[in-house]
């Protein structure tokens, strides 16, 4: 696949990126514009797939002889330059983080980049203590960096994410800015390092201010290969030990769920308070294939979605069991889209792990997904049947032994209706008794009318209610 041609300034040179149909390989390639061939400038080759934030960037620098693009080839996504003339390469920065996004300042004499570079925050007046117990790249900044490399100055100093904007004048900043237990607002600051930022907006009605909603902890747990996996945990006031628990899972896959900024999942995020009102721990983790963590921790999934992804949950449980005195018999789980596949992989091939399970608009075979995704991940359904198959709930549905709840709407242009619907026929076969199904014949993949989210989460409340709650 050819992208669209990147010109210079001055109109005499182009440069365009190019992938192979498989997403193994990237080549940017310098464009002859007199005969319409190309020559390779830099490539990457990646056994997986190509992949990270800012793999599409591709830009020119003032003197039209240089472009800059990002790469994960340091095994995290960085900001390089090529020359246009030799093809020499040169990594400007470089870390255990990644460069978000990037783009040159009006005199292109400057990049101005967003990263997930750690930093000594100060402490919002809402954390807790323990919020600061893990460092990792939790926040958002904006940072200035000469266009040849060298110290970046950063110029925003809240703690969560930033979203900032040089204005046409180079004097000032727009921000859009959140904290984990704050949402969205427009703030403008003077732009220079350690200015106060001011906020514009306050979108939330009044009455969000009036309850107290949690920042919650990020917590850090050794998976069995060793690796450090980060979580949201959730925990009551007057929790006792022997209590229930709950582990949510992040939909999309590759996306970033634990950070100090308002999360996507803001319905999520308002019940698990709910959850821990009604005495439960609760616990969001960044398993095997979520953004932010470096192209390892990205393929960590490839040719088995299911694998290292779903043990890390697995894990997650052994964890609050072991630290915090959960009760191994009584704890759930539940996600929408990935999370309801992991969801569903987890109530199938983990027996005794998970008493209950809610699979919401749940993938439950891959080779019946669309191709860009399952591709870069299983390759072709066509030459690797295994990975299909060994990714895919359906082979694994005798294995159901917890009580399981599937929600779907019949509307769903991601994950068709059909999905749930194949699965559901294939309980039945098995003579499985221990599910139930919930169907919204107007939502899709994201529901849209509110009685919906209500309907949905009151039967996944209800589940774990029923399931989780030593009985008296």
């Amino acid at each position: 696949m050819l992208f669209q041609p990147v010109w210079s300034d001055d109109g005499t040179k182009a440069a365009l990126l190019a992938r192979s149909a498989d997403n193994k390989d990237r080549w940017i390639l310098a464009l002859d514009t007199t005969t319409g061939k190309t020559r390779v400038l830099t490539s990457d080759h990646d056994d997986a797939w190509v992949g990270g934030p800012g793999n599409l960037t591709l830009g020119w620098t003032a003197d039209n002889e240089h472009l800059y693009f990002q790469s994960e080839r340091d095994a995290y996504s960085h900001l390089y330059t090529v020359s246009y003339q030799s093809g020499a390469a040169k990594l400007l920065t470089s870390g255990k983080w990644e460069v978000v996004s990037v783009r040159l300042s009006e005199d292109k004499t400057r990049f101005e980049l967003t990263t997930s570079e750690p930093v000594e925050s100060e402490k919002s007046p809402s954390a807790t203590p323990a919020a600061k117990t893990e460092s990792g790249p939790f926040e958002r900044h904006y940072y200035e960096m000469p266009v040849q490399g060298g110290t970046r100055t950063r110029m925003t100093a809240m703690p969560g994410s930033n979203q900032a904007l040089a204005s046409p004048d180079d004097k000032a900043l727009a921000i859009i800015y959140s904290y984990s237990n704050k949402p969205p607002e427009l703030y403008v600051q003077e732009k220079r390092p350690g200015a106060a930022a001011v906020r514009v907006t306050s979108s939330p009605a009044p009455e969000f201010w009036d309850y107290a909603w949690t920042d919650p902890p990020i917590v850090g747990f050794t998976a069995r290969d060793g690796a450090t996996v980060f979580a949201r945990f959730y925990k009551p006031n007057n929790y006792r030990r022997g209590g229930p628990a709950v582990i949510f899972v992040h939909g999309a896959g590759y996306m970033q769920n634990i950070h100090r900024w308002w999360s996507s999942y803001q319905q999520e995020y308002l019940f698990h308070h709910f959850l821990m009102e009604n005495g439960y721990v609760v616990m969001d983790v960044d398993y095997r294939g979520s953004a932010g963590y470096g192209r390892n921790w990205r393929t960590g999934i490839y040719r088995h979605m299911g694998g290292k992804d779903l043990d890390d949950q697995v894990d997650a449980a052994r964890w609050l069991v072991r630290e915090h005195g959960v009760d191994p018999n009584h704890i759930g789980i539940y996600g929408g889209s990935y999370g309801g596949f992991i969801t569903l992989m987890a109530m199938f091939t983990q027996p005794g792990v998970f008493a209950a399970g809610a699979a919401l608009r749940p993938v439950t075979d891959w080779a019946h997904y669309n191709h860009p995704y399952t591709a870069n991940i299983l390759n072709l359904p066509q030459k690797d049947a295994e990975a299909y198959r060994q990714s895919s709930p359906i082979y694994f549905a005798s294995g159901l032994r917890g009580a399981l709840l599937i929600c779907h709407g019949m509307a769903d242009t991601n994950v068709h209706f059909q999905d749930s619907v194949r699965l559901v026929q294939k309980l039945i076969e098995l003579r499985k008794e221990n599910w139930q199904m919930a169907v919204y014949p107007v939502e899709d993949h994201g529901f849209q009318e509110p009685s919906s989210w209500a309907d949905e989460y009151k039967r996944i409340f209800n589940l774990f209610e029923t399931n989780l709650k030593p009985r008296k």
